[in-house]
């Protein structure tokens, strides 16, 4: 049995950015048409960085500061699409495969429903896991605390992982 739930993992990532102004605004690798971008020392894409936790966590591998520490000049304005690939290598590398992952947006604006498909296209990209293994939704806060009153954007997400021996 432990062999078994030793070749099977599941992680959980979370991430959250306030917007910003002067920053244009990314998700899921795609730069959306608003009036304000979230911060961050990379791009800011909470769905990528929360994609990226949960694979790291399901591997047992340290988060993303771990591997891109904001104090590194190198990552400074970085796209995270480009991150999530080098983490998916990392994965791989370490005898993991990508079963399926699933992301929820948490915001109150802006609407992302016409970019989604584009979106998992790039997650798809990425990592290499179909697009039909790959959930991707929003929801509000309704407008409740600092995500309700519009003032940033969080992403969760949880993954699949199997020992690919």
């Amino acid at each position: 049995m432990d062999k078994i739930l030793n070749g099977i993992r599941v992680g959980l990532g979370y991430d959250i950015h306030p917007f910003v102004e002067g920053k244009k605004l990314v998700l899921g690798g795609v730069t959306i048409p608003y009036h304000l971008g979230l911060s961050g020392h990379s791009d800011g894409d909470v769905i990528c960085h929360a994609l990226m936790d949960s694979l790291l966590g399901a591997a047992s591998l340290p988060d993303i500061g771990h591997w891109f520490p904001d104090q590194d000049e190198r990552f400074l304005g970085a796209y995270s699409l480009l991150l999530l690939e080098e983490i998916t290598q990392k994965i791989r590398g370490d005898g993991w495969d990508i079963v399926n992952f699933d992301c929820t947006l948490i915001a109150e604006f802006p609407q992302i429903t016409p970019f989604s498909l584009e979106m998992k296209q790039n997650l798809s990209r990425a990592t290499g896991v179909s697009i039909q293994s790959i959930g991707l939704k929003a929801t509000t806060n309704e407008r409740l605390g600092s995500l309700g009153k519009g003032e940033g954007i969080a992403c969760l997400s949880v993954c699949l992982i199997l020992r690919n021996s």
